[in-house]
Order: structure tokens, then C-alpha cells, then sequence
């Protein structure tokens, strides 16, 4: 049963599924009844795999959240981002704050950020499917031979709803039609993966879990895969564990992902990837990965052309390995590729964690196959003190581990009010690879280092190699 408290929805427990004990976790409503929620086990971070919690809520307006950690005394808390200007007020074992409207947040006990709890707060959700509406096939809990999900998937079928409790899928990839709704109801938790392959006006949406931390690595299953298909959105699900990526978009265009929260702690287990594709929309994601939360890159595998009119906005990047926001990696290296028109905008950036120096950067343009890189826009970006890399890393370059041969151009790429508070001794850096394979145009404007003006590449530790030009700051 679906708890609905004013404008505060709590959700069942899943019978089956998997909790962490180290925090119980409260929420309420004005004076409203506190309701308990239930803490899943989420891990985090492929350096060392650990146990981390996560709970999830939905509301609209203020809402009251109590956490008591279950093994010890807090003594001291950080809630992040930063930015939300959220204090916890302390009391032996017990932490209690508001948050005054929806927020994806982490709360960090006595310094630990991998034993941490995740908190979403969900906005309420519009026009959700009911199991009594027309055309729903509503999917009881329980073993599913995923074939015979598909051929009950009718002319009349228009939704698929996984009702509250855990399904697993036999065979895991679950083969989506064009013209349907995948519904993954609050409190329910999916073993699966859902393909979208040559498909159209598809919908995978809801407030539960598609957890995937029992698959084998070899395997390479993502959680959602949007292939040669147009018209696509994801909504509102939780990922745990992907052996892969976490979405994966390939030669697809009008892509719409907002409000995902996803844990990855495996190689090469990036967040959203996007590979010679257009229009594609981010918005309102929590990515925790063991590699890189966003890359946006040209050809990969089957996937060939230009990428453009990207946009990624409103959303926390958490990059336990490689980088939070990655661009221009991969492309045809015979004619080269096209990628721009990209914007992230209003981000905040939690951790970067790289040990190879070749792979740091926060914000990393790395353009490699002979592609070209333009018209690229950060813009209201806020970055906390993060573990090892470097802040910014632009580059036309030769990678011989993935690349045959050095990337073309990058140009015009702007930074708009950029914050870094923290400590990074190592500098940023700005450079091409040769007279005719350049770097031209990075403007800055309002970019601040613990609330300093950075107006000049030697104030910000910023690094101008060869075969750059035109970089400004104002």
C-alpha cells in the first residue's frame, strides 16, 4: 500500500529486497505523522566497494527529515550539495534538518562519504498510470520468462506496470515495442533491462528500482539501451549496479531522461553515454558511477555521425572514477565526426576521482579520431572539494589505447559563472596537438576559485599548452 500523507508519498517495503541497518530515516509534514522509510543497500566506489544507504520519497513543499545513525555517535554532519544550504541540527546519534521542496541529496556522517545516505525526494509524480486505466497489463510480483511478457504485449496494451514488490526477468533484456509505457511502481524492484531498438515514442518511467548488482560483469548489460530509436524518455527510476552503463544512447534522437538516480561501482559502468545522436535532453539525474557520469561522443560500434544539440542541466554528478562531464572521445577516424552544440548547465559536481593522470579532469574535452569539437557551454557550475584529477582539461589529443589517430579541432568553448571551492595542486589544462590540430577560442567569464576571480590562466593554476588560442577571462 502507497502511504499519501498531504503532499508526502512513502512507499512499502519490498519484501526481498536489500537494506543497510546503519541509519533508520523519518519523514514528515508539518506537524504530520512521521513515517518511517526503508534504507536500501546501494554500493559505491570500484577503487573499494562499499555499502552505502539510500531511501527515496516523493513531495511538494517543506518536508521534515529525521536520520539516527544505528552504531555510534555523530559528531559532526555535512549535507550536500553544498548548495542546497542545508544544516543539520545534531543530538548524540540523531540528525534532523528540512528541506524546503524536492532535492537528491548526501549525508555525510563524521567525514564518510562511502558509508554515506543518499536521500531523493522525488516531485509528485503527473499523470502516472493506474492499474484499473485502459489499456494497462499489470505485472504481479514474482518470476517472469521475459518472452512471455512480450507477447502479452498487445495492439490494446499501451502500459506495462510492474506493480509494488520484486520482479526478476529470466531473460533480462526486456525488448520494448514502439508505442508503450514501461511503469515501475514506487516500492517495486526490477532484475532487469529494458531495450529500445529500433523503436519509437517509448516511455520507461515510475519511482522504483531496476537493480542489477547480481549480474555478471561479462555480460555487459545496461539498464536502459535506446538504439537507432527516436522519441524516447526515462523517468524517475533508480538504477543499482549496472555491469555497464547506466543509459545507453546510440544513433537516437528527441531523447528525454530526467529525474534517473543511478550507483555503479564496476569498469567501464559510466552513467549516460551518447553516441552519434541529436536532441537529446538531461535533466534532474543523480549519478554516482566508477566511470565517467556523462560522455557525449561521435561513431562508436555500430553507431555512426555527428552528436548534437546536447543538453544536460539541473543534476549532481558524483564521478567515484573518471570524470563527471566528458566530451569527444570517440569517432569515425576516417572522415571524423562532429560534436556540438552541448550545454551543462546548473550542475553540481560532488566527487572526481581518477588515479591516471591521462583521464583527470572535471571538465574534460579529450577529443580524439579526428572528430571535431565546437560550441560547447558550461555554464552555473558549482564544484566541491574532490579526492584526485585536475579542475579543467581541454585537449586535442592522441589516446593510442582507444583512439587510431589524434582528434581535429575544439572550438568555442565557454565556461559562465564556474565555482571551485576546494584544493587541487594540480594544474588545468588548455592545449592542442599540432599547428593544424588546435585548440581555438575557451572564454571564461565569472569563473571563481574559493570565491576568487580568476582572471588570467596563472591565477587559476591553469596551464595554456601549445597550439592554444584565443583564451580569455573576464
Amino acid at each position: 500500500m502507497t502511504y499519501v500523507s498531504n503532499r508526502l508519498i512513502t512507499y512499502p517495503d519490498p519484501e526481498g529486497a536489500i537494506g543497510n541497518s546503519d541509519y533508520t530515516v523519518r519523514v514528515r509534514q508539518g506537524q504530520g505523522e512521521w513515517r518511517q522509510l526503508f534504507s536500501y543497500n546501494v554500493k559505491v566506489d570500484m577503487h573499494d566497494v562499499r555499502d552505502a544507504s539510500m531511501v527515496y520519497f516523493d513531495c511538494a513543499g517543506a518536508v521534515e527529515v529525521e536520520v539516527i545513525k544505528n552504531d555510534g555517535e555523530i559528531r559532526d554532519v555535512a549535507i550536500r550539495p553544498s548548495s542546497a544550504g542545508i544544516d543539520g541540527v545534531v543530538g548524540g546519534n540523531r540528525v534532523t534538518f528540512t528541506m524546503d521542496e524536492p532535492r537528491k541529496l548526501s549525508l555525510e556522517v563524521n567525514g564518510d562519504r562511502f558509508h554515506n545516505l543518499h536521500i531523493f525526494a522525488n516531485p509528485i509524480e503527473k499523470d502516472a498510470p493506474m492499474q484499473d486505466d485502459p489499456g494497462v497489463l499489470v505485472v504481479m510480483p514474482g518470476k517472469h520468462q521475459t518472452e512471455d511478457l512480450q507477447r502479452l504485449i498487445t495492439p490494446e496494451v499501451s502500459v506495462i506496470y510492474f506493480d509494488t514488490g520484486i520482479h526478476v526477468l529470466e531473460q533480462p533484456q526486456f525488448r520494448l515495442p514502439s508505442g508503450v509505457t514501461v511503469y515501475v511502481a514506487g516500492g517495486s524492484v526490477v532484475y532487469g533491462a529494458f531495450i529500445c531498438d529500433h523503436v519509437r515514442d517509448v516511455t520507461i518511467r515510475g519511482r522504483g528500482i531496476v537493480y542489477m548488482s547480481d549480474f555478471e560483469k561479462t555480460t555487459y548489460y545496461r539498464a536502459v539501451e535506446i538504439l537507432f530509436s527516436e522519441h524516447i524518455a526515462v523517468e524517475g527510476i533508480i538504477v543499482i549496479d549496472p555491469p555497464h552503463y547506466t543509459v545507453k544512447i546510440g544513433s537516437s534522437e528527441h531523447i528525454s531522461i530526467r529525474n534517473i538516480k543511478s550507483f555503479s561501482t564496476r569498469g567501464w559502468s559510466d552513467g549516460i553515454d551518447m553516441m552519434s545522436s541529436a536532441h537529446v535532453d538531461v535533466d534532474d539525474v543523480f549519478l554516482r558511477t566508477s566511470d565517467d557520469c556523462i560522455a557525449i561522443y561521435g561513431s562508436r560500434w555500430d553507431y555512426q555521425g555527428d552528436t548534437r544539440d546536447i543538453t544536460v542541466r539541473n543534476s549532481i554528478l558524483w564521478a567515484d572514477v573518471a570524470h563527471p562531464m566528458n566530451v569527444g572521445g570517440h569517432g569515425n577516424h576516417d572522415k571524423g565526426d562532429v560534436i556540438e552544440n552541448i550545454l551543462f548547465e546548473n550542475i553540481d559536481v560532488l566527487e572526481h576521482h581518477e588515479p591516471q593522470p591521462y583521464y583527470w579532469g572535471c571538465f574534460s574535452i579529450n577529443c580524439g579520431d579526428n572528430n571535431t569539437v565546437r560550441n560547447v557551454t558550461y555554464r552555473n557550475i558549482r564544484v566541491e572539494q574532490f579526492e584526485l584529477g585536475q579542475l579543467i582539461d581541454i585537449r586535442v589529443l592522441f589516446n593510442p589505447k582507444y583512439n587510431p589517430c589524434p582528434g581535429f579541432r575544439v572550438e568555442n568553448i565557454y565556461f559562465e559563472n564556474i565555482a571551485f571551492n576546494g584544493i587541487c595542486d594540480n594544474p588545468s589544462l588548455i592545449a592542442g596537438f599540432d599547428e593544424s590540430k588546435f585548440v581555438r577560442g575557451v572564454k571564461f567569464r565569472n569563473l571563481r576559485i574559493n570565491d576568487r576571480h580568476i582572471l588570467s590562466p596563472e591565477s587559476g593554476n591553469i596551464r595554456i599548452g601549445d597550439y592554444a588560442y584565443d583564451v580569455k577571462f573576464t
